[in-house]
């Protein structure tokens, strides 16, 4: 057992006691993009460790027109926005409001409209400084285990509490143990006019964001990411050796799917980047919480990968042709 414990965000507790005062028995993600893309990993952790709540995911538009009936007083709507100007995931919160819910927003601006908007604001840290603990997976786990904490007993809260403190350094291993294969996948991968993702369960949002946020807003390149568990049932037809493939692979249940596909892509394919989190060093991380904080991890790596390509293919992450410069 490790021997220090993060203390819980303030803000994450009193989101925390109000959910103790009150029934709650379905918890809605939601959020747009990037956003979206980091609360897959939460909805497959209570997916598997609630007992007496159940959870879904929304891109914040849908949410409000889909209007799910299950949306009430006994509901927690978690929603995140960096900036918290995303029109629809704002509107989301003020629905969800509308509703009884209690709406919790994850924002790096605490006077943002999204801020505004929710019951309760929780503010991330945002850029390369950002201390681990402030982190938006960080800050999203520490609320997610800590409602199953209160409301069902869930002990896996304290397993996460005692493993944040070793997280940078995880963090910090991990990306030194993959600086060279990123830098020779950007010289390998630059001139590729698609490049698909792939992964499962806690880890498909990771393929997800790689797909939308980096390769097709940030490198304008056509991608689309794959579940491993839905490769056989269509994608794989469009594989060869000359389709480049990046297979995500974790350490959670769903790991089996992953494998299957590393096997086929492997028969199959050549173009391949396979970044796993088997080879991590996980020191200081409590056992029971090894397959949650994979995709953490695995979200530090990727962010090398983007930057080394964006470097190879003289095209900067911050250029955009449309995104914040047309109205649409």
């Amino acid at each position: 057992m490790n021997g220090q414990t993060q203390k819980v965000n303030d803000q994450v507790q009193k989101v925390l006691d109000a959910v103790k005062e009150r029934t709650i028995n379905r918890v809605f993600f939601v959020a747009c993009g990037g956003s979206s893309s980091l609360m897959y990993s939460s909805k497959y952790m209570m997916d598997r460790e609630a007992s007496s709540i159940t959870t879904d995911l929304y891109s914040s538009n849908e949410f409000i027109h889909r209007n799910p009936k299950t949306l009430g007083e006994h509901s927690l709507v978690i929603l995140c926005s960096l900036r918290g100007n995303t029109p629809e995931t704002v509107e989301a919160a003020r629905f969800a409001r509308s509703k009884g819910a209690i709406t919790a927003a994850m924002t790096n601006l605490e006077d943002s409209p999204l801020a505004q908007a929710a019951e309760y604001v929780i503010k991330y840290g945002w850029g390369p400084d950002t201390p681990v603990e402030e982190s938006n997976y960080s800050i999203l786990y520490q609320l997610v285990l800590g409602v199953l904490s209160v409301k069902e007993g869930n002990t896996k809260f304290e397993s996460l509490m005692r493993s944040l403190p070793h997280l940078d350094s995880v963090y910090n291993k991990a990306k030194q143990q993959f600086a060279a294969a990123s830098k020779q996948f950007a010289e390998k991968f630059k001139d590729e006019k698609v490049i698909y993702t792939m992964a499962s369960g806690s880890n498909y949002g990771i393929a997800y964001m790689f797909a939308i946020c980096f390769l097709m807003e940030m490198q304008w390149k056509n991608s689309h990411a794959i579940h491993a568990g839905e490769f056989f049932h269509g994608p794989f037809e469009i594989l060869d050796k000359d389709v480049p493939f990046i297979l995500f692979m974790g350490l959670d249940e769903t790991r089996p799917l992953e494998e299957r596909a590393l096997k086929f892509l492997k028969q199959y394919g050549e173009k391949l980047l396979i970044i796993d989190a088997q080879d991590y060093d996980f020191a200081g991380i409590e056992a029971d919480i090894k397959g949650y904080i994979a995709p953490l991890v695995l979200n530090q790596v990727i962010r090398l990968f983007a930057v080394d390509l964006a470097e190879q293919t003289k095209h900067p992450l911050e250029t955009r042709r449309y995104m914040w410069k047309v109205a649409y």
